[in-house]
């Protein structure tokens, strides 16, 4: 029978017929044949045969990119270059309203799960995680990874870089690992298990192996992140060339620590001295050229809590341009070697059988910088608010190893152009829409193609199954699972005028909230992220907008007061949704304390225990696995053999460059360290070198109390006889670091001063370090 060209259109539109099983894995192998009392009178034997992925199966690969803002990148108008977008972009679809969760680990959770974020227990990121059902960072058995089934069905799978899906007090070397990304379904695994990353001095694992640091001197971590993504592929297509794989690349970057090469950073000299505003007007007239946004989008205003460019002094615009300047460096590079990894696959033999999903942000452009940015993360997430001043005195070492530097908020907002807000802001586009480009040569014919259907990160992994042809399972390693939430787009491949199925979506984070039904997105804003420290809050008072994006494209003209009808039923739409996805309870607590597990409870390998002993061998212990000796008194007893008079090395730290401690040895002198967040060094000093053999080493610490962060006496002491004492005046009230940890024997990541070299391991032996809380 011939087929009108109709219904031939409509068979490429319809999903593939899938004949793969709801249940996985599949039942283990009987033989069906006869047997008999030997193989002579038996039926031939039959091995069970290697599961083969679905015929025409595509190679899949996802690059995300980390706190991107929808104006960022070029290809979306931004002012930062990203040929490798560009190129995938000609080659296959954009689109302008895909949406996040506004924060890593939740859109991280919805990306590999394809559920809600609170479904998926990611309500925040894992260093913020509490005890109710989807605020814990437990990803639940009944969510089963895109990763875990791909596998099942026959794909070599891969994720490398940033893992932010492991609950933090997982993270060590004793597990539990079914959290880790090799316990989620993927084969291989190559990167970091925190938020973010130093890219100068990482602390990197393969697969479950700490990555010991490299002698590189010219090392940089998302370089290293692409050569392994490329051997990884390489590697699978030589050995089983047949087999379909799944690549996932998250590089951490444009997330803080704005890191970038040198070389890099000076190609974008004098390019941002436009200022903010400016910068947010030429993005804008170059999204309409492109088609990214309509001709009829309005330009949103600036929040009147940032200030204008032209309020700044000279020096202010200085830093700040400069600032700029690192992260587009930052920005584009990280787009460069993505393109090798993508200039790789597209020599591969079936090169033209695979799916590139290019996500430019996991969130937008991140504000957590601060109104006058920053060269130290952790002093945000401590409450300790910075001055530019302090800051232009480093404006040449920016972008380099001394700092974990964060442009301003304001540069944050004119990277999410022409929305309104940030990363964190789920109520806003600002912080949710993102631009994502497919590119699939053997599939998608509209080449340089915009789709403007309403998608979302949930809507990821149903649409590659229907691609692939995968059955989402019902039962997964005896788990019954929670439906696929999200929505598959593959219907838009190859019709762009398709009707949206994605009809309702809501969001929240921190209490940001807002829901998109058929059209309409109702907004209500309750803090913006520069504001570290939060006062009492009242969501039933929590002031509502509404959209109507069908016309307005930026959420530019509040509806509200005209059409409070349409906003009740929106708000009573939230409530329902909530109550669906576990969003309930409201949390609008900031960091200070939430990211203190000690004071929210998180579970933790000390425990109740007072005194733990550490043996050598012990590195790169993670922050949440480490002894809790923030806003407390406590003592450390090193149990060290002295070599000869040059023995030299780290005994004991914790932490690094951002904030922390460490014990160590300079020509057999002892030497305490406090780091307070690069704001002030505290040190203690032996004057004399330890004999040689056994000593005993005790650094003791007396705090003031009184509450958190304050200060209190330190003495250190050699075989009991007390060698040098001090003060500390203030102390770290909620972080030592997210991404250092602690260690034993060496300093693994980047250093807690700048009086020694990497890795600085100790030259003696070390029988024992006991610390004691009081």
């Amino acid at each position: 029978m011939n087929l009108t060209a109709a219904q031939e259109k409509k068979d490429k539109n319809e999903p593939r017929k899938s004949e793969t099983p709801e249940v996985l894995p599949r039942p283990d192998f009987h033989f069906n044949g006869h047997v008999g009392r030997t193989y002579l009178d038996s039926d031939p034997a039959q091995f069970p045969q290697p599961v083969q992925a679905p015929k025409g199966a595509p190679n899949i690969v996802i690059i995300l990119i980390d706190d991107a803002g929808f104006g960022q990148f070029s290809t979306f108008g931004g002012g930062v270059p990203s040929p490798t977008m560009d190129k995938l972009a000609a080659e296959g679809l954009r689109y302008n309203r895909f949406h996040t969760t506004a924060l890593c680990s939740p859109t991280r959770a919805s990306l590999i799960t394809g559920r809600n974020h609170h479904s998926a227990a990611f309500a925040g990121i894992t260093e913020l995680a509490t005890g109710y059902e989807g605020y814990t960072c437990i990803l639940p058995k009944s969510c089963g990874t895109v990763g875990e089934v791909l596998r099942q069905n026959g794909y070599a799978t891969a994720w490398i870089g940033k893992n932010h899906n492991t609950p933090t007090w997982e993270t060590s070397d004793v597990g539990p690992f079914d959290h880790w990304a090799n316990g989620l379904g993927f084969d291989y695994f190559y990167g970091f298990n925190g938020g973010d990353m130093n890219h100068w001095n990482p602390v990197l694992y393969e697969n479950r192996n700490l990555v010991p640091a490299s002698k590189d001197p010219n090392y940089y971590m998302t370089t290293d992140l692409a050569d392994k993504a490329i051997a990884w592929v390489q590697k699978t297509k030589s050995i089983a060339p047949d087999k379909p794989f799944f690549l996932y690349v998250a590089p951490g970057a444009t997330h803080a620590p704005h890191h970038a090469p040198k070389d890099w950073i000076e190609k974008f000299k004098g390019k941002f001295d436009m200022g903010w505003d400016k910068y947010r007007e030429q993005a804008f007239e170059r999204q309409k050229k492109l088609g990214v946004i309509p001709a009829n989008a309005k330009l949103t205003p600036r929040p009147e809590s940032l200030p204008a460019w032209d309020s700044l002094n000279a020096d202010q615009k200085r830093l700040y341009a400069h600032m700029m300047e690192v992260f587009a460096a930052y920005g584009a590079f990280a787009d460069d070697q993505m393109g090798r990894i993508t200039n790789a696959i597209s020599k591969l033999p079936d090169a033209d059988n695979t799916i590139t999903i290019y996500i430019a942000g996991d969130n937008g452009s991140s504000a957590e910088g601060g109104i006058e940015g920053s060269v130290n993360e952790m002093a945000f997430f401590n409450g300790h608010p910075e001055k530019w001043q302090d800051n232009l005195k480093v404006i040449d070492e920016l972008g380099g190893p001394k700092h974990f530097n964060h442009f301003t908020s304001a540069w944050a907002w004119a990277m999410n152009s022409p929305f309104q807000w940030t990363k964190q802001v789920a109520s806003h586009f600002g912080g949710t829409r993102n631009p994502m480009i497919i590119d699939w040569p053997a599939k998608i014919k509209d080449k340089g193609g915009r789709r403007s259907q309403f998608t979302h990160v949930i809507d990821i992994v149903p649409t590659i199954y229907e691609a692939v042809g995968i059955t989402p399972p019902t039962e997964l390693n005896g788990i019954q699972q929670k439906p696929i939430e999200g929505i598959s787009f593959a219907y838009t491949f190859n019709d762009a005028k398709a009707k949206d199925r994605h009809n309702t979506q809501y969001f929240e984070l921190g209490v940001n909230r807002g829901i998109y039904s058929d059209g309409w997105m109702a907004s209500a804003l309750s803090f913006p992220p520069w504001m570290a420290e939060r006062g009492a809050f009242d969501p039933d008072t929590q002031k509502w907008e509404l959209y109507n994006i069908n016309d307005d494209f930026t959420q530019a003209n509040d509806l509200a007061a005209q059409n409070p009808e349409k906003l009740r039923q929106m708000q009573d739409l939230w409530w329902v949704e909530a109550s669906k996805y576990n969003v309930l309870p409201l949390d609008w607590r900031g960091s200070n304390p939430r990211m203190n597990g000690e004071l929210m409870g998180r579970p933790s390998l000390i425990g109740k225990r007072k005194s733990m002993t550490y043996y050598p061998g012990t590195f790169g212990l993670p922050d949440a696995a480490a002894p809790p000796m923030l806003n407390k008194s406590w003592t450390i007893t090193a149990d060290i053999q002295i070599s000869d008079a040059n023995t030299n090395g780290m005994i004991i730290t914790h932490g690094g460059m951002q904030a922390g401690y460490g014990l160590y040895l300079q020509d057999s002198k002892p030497v305490f360290v406090y780091n307070y967040l690069t704001l002030d060094w505290v040190y203690l000093k032996g004057k004399e070198a330890l004999a040689k053999g056994k000593n005993k080493l005790t650094v003791d610490f007396v705090y003031d109390g009184g509450g958190l962060g304050k200060g209190g006496k330190l003495t250190m002491s050699a075989n009991g006889k007390k060698i040098a004492e001090g003060r500390l005046e203030k102390t770290v009230p909620v972080q030592f670091s997210i991404v250092e940890g602690f260690d034993i024997g060496q300093d693994v990541g980047s250093p807690v001063d700048w009086n020694y070299k990497m890795p600085f391991e100790f030259t003696g032996k070390i029988d024992k370090v006991t610390v004691d809380l009081k």
